[in-house]
């Protein structure tokens, strides 16, 4: 599905499926101005479509004892096709990295992670991180407070 075929009512949708991904299709539909039966088709497109990839709970990390989130910032030695993606795989299999993204500038990649507690996190910098295949160099920024962390993407204008 390309921008151009999602409908202002996918909008809709999209955007109260953000807001509450737990309300019934009845109430999804009412909520959106739609009757139930077309309302789970377009879902159902959104969704086969891979528009909506998946619903899952928004947990607050702290209360759960992960207060610490970092970015580290990472260099590789080779920009080879293999090593690059044998980088991937191994830090597509690390817990802690909650986000990963190949970036443009003075660094290859930029990793989100999430850690107990200072001293967790630098074990896991040193002892995990650091030993993954290529690495050339690595550079750690702290958040101290999140002022807008990842909430809901702007569906407006679309």
């Amino acid at each position: 599905m390309s921008v151009s075929e999602i409908s202002p009512a996918d909008l809709r949708i999209l955007k109260q499926l953000q807001s509450s991904g737990r309300m019934t299709n009845q109430e999804l539909a009412e909520k959106v101005g739609m009757a139930a039966s077309p309302c789970w088709r377009r879902m159902k497109h959104l969704e086969d479509s891979g528009v909506i990839t998946g619903y899952q709970a928004n947990i607050d990390r702290k209360k759960i004892g992960l207060g610490l989130l970092a970015f580290i910032r990472v260099k590789i030695d080779s920009h080879s096709e293999e090593d690059a993606q044998s980088f991937e795989q191994e830090v597509g299999a690390l817990p802690s990295v909650i986000a990963c993204y190949a970036i443009a500038g003075d660094a290859d990649f930029l990793l989100q992670v999430v850690a107990k507690d200072l001293d967790s996190f630098s074990s896991f910098a040193m002892e995990v991180v650091r030993r993954l295949p290529g690495i050339k160099e690595m550079q750690t920024s702290f958040v101290l407070r999140e002022v807008k962390p990842l909430d809901v993407l702007p569906l407006e204008g679309i």
